[in-house]
C-alpha cells in the first residue's frame, strides 16, 4: 500500500475515529510515536485522538526562547517540533494529541485551532465555567483573563499531530518557573474555576465528545491502555 496521501478532492471525508486513553506516559516516547505514525500513515489510516497525562516536563516549541525559561530547576526541558513557545506538562493536566488527516477532513490549520478551542470552551461550560478564545493568542482563557488551556500543533504531509493541554487538577507551582507561551498571563485550572467536583477521566470523556462533534466524527472506537502502541499496531487499525 502506498504511503502517498491523495488530494482531498478524491478522498471521502471520515466520520469515524479512534480515541485512545493512556495513563501517565513519557513525553519523548509519545512524541516519537506521533511522528512515526504521521510519517507512515496511509490514505486508509484512522484518525486518532490520544488522551493522556505526562510526567513533569517543560517543552519548548519552535518559537520558544530561552528567556521564557525562568527557573526550570529539577524539571527537564525538552525541545519539541510543535508550534508555540514554552509550556508545562504534568499530572492532573489532560494532554490531547490529535493525529488527523487534515486534507481528508477539508480543514485548514486555523479551522482546526478554532475547533479545538470550541471543544474546550464547551467542556468548561459543562462545569459552569465561562471561557473564550483570543484571536491574537491561541488557547482558552477564563472570564478573569487567566489561561486554562494551551494549543500547539505541527502539520506534516497534510496531517496534524501534537494538540492541546487542558489544566484540570494539578500542581500549579511549576508554571511559576516559566513565562508560559511568552504571554506573561496567569495560569489557572478547572478545579479552581468550577464549583463542581472534578475527576480528570470524566473531564477527558466530555472533552473527547466535544472534539468529535466539532470535527464531524459521528462514530468513535475507544481503546484504553497503560502503554503506547507500536506504529505497526496503529497502522493495522485501518
Amino acid at each position: 500500500m502506498s504511503n502517498d496521501l491523495p488530494a482531498s478532492a478524491t478522498t471521502p471525508r471520515p466520520t469515524h475515529w479512534r480515541v485512545r486513553q493512556f495513563g501517565r506516559v513519557d513525553y519523548a516516547k509519545t512524541h516519537a510515536a506521533m511522528r512515526e505514525y504521521t510519517d507512515r500513515r496511509t490514505v486508509d489510516s484512522v484518525d486518532n485522538l490520544w488522551l493522556l497525562e505526562h510526567r513533569p516536563v517543560f517543552t519548548q516549541g519552535q518559537a520558544g526562547s530561552p528567556d521564557y525559561l525562568l527557573a526550570p530547576g529539577d524539571i527537564p526541558v525538552v525541545q519539541s517540533d510543535r508550534g508555540g513557545h514554552v509550556t508545562y506538562h504534568g499530572p492532573g493536566q489532560i494532554t490531547a494529541y490529535l493525529l488527523l488527516d487534515l486534507r481528508r477532513l477539508r480543514l485548514g490549520v486555523r479551522e482546526l485551532v478554532t475547533a479545538l478551542e470550541n471543544a474546550i470552551i464547551a467542556t468548561l461550560d459543562d462545569y459552569g465555567v465561562a471561557a473564550a478564545a483570543r484571536r491574537d493568542a491561541p488557547g482558552v482563557y477564563t472570564a478573569d483573563g487567566a489561561k486554562i488551556a494551551s494549543l500547539g500543533l505541527r502539520v506534516r504531509r497534510g496531517c496534524s499531530y501534537h494538540g492541546l493541554n487542558f489544566n484540570v487538577d494539578m500542581d500549579m507551582q511549576p508554571w511559576q518557573r516559566i513565562n508560559p507561551c511568552g504571554l506573561s498571563v496567569p495560569m489557572t485550572q478547572l478545579s479552581e474555576q468550577s464549583a463542581r467536583a472534578v475527576v480528570i477521566t470524566e473531564v477527558a470523556a466530555r472533552l473527547s465528545h466535544h472534539l468529535a462533534a466539532e470535527l464531524g466524527y459521528d462514530s468513535t472506537s475507544y481503546t484504553a491502555s497503560t502503554t503506547l502502541p507500536s506504529c505497526s499496531e496503529l497502522l493495522r487499525d485501518e
